[in-house]
């Protein structure tokens, strides 16, 4: 066997050892959820083939020569018995597309199909693709809401100016889609959401509305609207349902996540929440619960953060960043909430719906104030001074 052979030998079954990596649980956690050892995947779980050309007279050196920086921020979705993801892939040109990864038990082995999604413009093709929400909705129809983004002529000497449409794109078996047109909407949208069922026979959409493509601006959180015809999307009214607060996790700003899993107590929402430090912005994930016949009213939000990156989670591309856009929730009860780390790579943590809903309903809420705070560990240290007493 030649050198070259050899040497791809060699490279596959160092991918094969990545892909067949066991994943295991973290000892020691918060008792809501638990973390796991691994990232499920990174840029190198991408198929070589997407990366190598394997024809040894014209690489005769088998280097990489489409390079691939990272994975993050992926749709999720139960489909045909496997953990499914719709992952954002990064190339070392800055472009993000769709590549679809599967899993026989959400937590390790995942693999990717062997072609990327090949997704159909708009009639105003976008620059970049990325995050994309899934949701199979009561219609039918598996849906694909994800950002599209494109630069602000408005600005044609500033090449970092851009705006931010949300994309729509509908499928049947995840491999061929239907582009929709963009959402029309007033401000711009980078994290919308459709909602799984219909709400008063429209389609419904969590919102993000902001001034600008990064400052939210006026935008005061987590909006709400209903349509009439998905296949022309457009938000005449929009309300905020989940709004920002100064000196929180969400002071500059919050977005929804996946769209949200239905329970007998109410809505279970999952969401990422934003605040400036000195090391810029620091994105962690956060939960509130709405009501069954009210998706809009909120009746139960924990105070502080969910989820945060940590240890070698807060390393990478964009640093300090804990962000999800897709989770599952399987028929026993078991759910997987798929996150990244600082947009650079794919975790998982597990965890139950019995969990989620006693931590939102039974987490005390923010009291937006130091005082308050305090008076809310007091009651916690009383309440076991009582307990240990009995």
């Amino acid at each position: 066997m030649s050198e070259f052979k050899n040497k791809i030998t060699a490279l596959r079954k160092h991918h094969e050892e990545l892909l067949n990596r066991k994943n295991e649980p973290l000892a020691w956690g918060n008792g809501i959820y638990e973390k796991y050892k691994n990232p499920i995947i990174t840029a190198e779980h991408t198929p070589l083939e997407w990366r190598y050309d394997f024809n040894e007279q014209d690489n005769p050196y088998l280097m990489q020569r489409i390079m691939m920086n990272a994975t993050l921020n992926a749709g999720a979705i139960k489909w045909q018995g496997k953990y499914v993801l719709v992952v954002r892939v990064e190339g070392a040109d800055r472009k993000s597309f769709f590549a679809v990864a599967e899993s026989p038990n959400g937590v390790d082995n995942f693999r990717f199909w062997p072609e990327p999604i090949t997704m159909p413009d708009d009639v105003v093709p976008a620059t970049n693709i990325y995050d994309m929400r899934l949701t199979a909705h009561e219609d039918g129809w598996i849906y694909g809401v994800f950002c599209a983004e494109r630069h602000d002529d408005t600005c044609p000497g500033d090449l970092s100016a851009a705006t931010a449409t949300a994309a729509i794109a509908r499928t049947r078996d995840l491999k061929t889609w239907e582009r929709l047109p963009d959402l029309k909407s007033k401000s711009q949208q980078r994290n919308v959401v459709l909602h799984p069922e219909f709400v008063n026979g429209k389609y419904a959409f969590y919102t993000r509305p902001q001034d600008g493509f990064i400052d939210a601006g006026s935008g005061g959180g987590i909006g709400w609207a209903l349509v009439d015809d998905i296949t022309h999307a457009e938000i005449v009214d929009e309300k905020i349902i989940n709004a920002r607060h100064y000196h929180t996790i969400m002071e500059v700003k919050n977005g929804e996540g996946p769209h949200p899993i239905k329970t007998p107590q109410g809505w279970l929402h999952l969401a990422h929440g934003v605040r400036g430090c000195a090391s810029g912005l620091r994105y962690v994930l956060y939960m509130y619960m709405t009501a069954l016949d009210d998706p809009t009213r909120v009746i139960a939000q924990p105070g502080g953060y969910f989820l945060v990156p940590e240890g070698d989670e807060y390393i990478g591309d964009v640093m300090n960043v804990a962000f999800s856009n897709g989770w599952i929730d399987d028929e026993d009860g078991r759910v997987f909430i798929y996150y990244a780390s600082s947009d650079t790579r794919l975790h998982v943590a597990t965890s139950t719906i019995d969990r989620l809903v006693d931590y939102c309903m039974n987490t005390p809420q923010d009291g937006l104030t130091t005082t308050a705070s305090v008076k809310t560990i007091m009651r916690l240290i009383e309440k076991n001074r009582s307990t240990n007493k009995e």
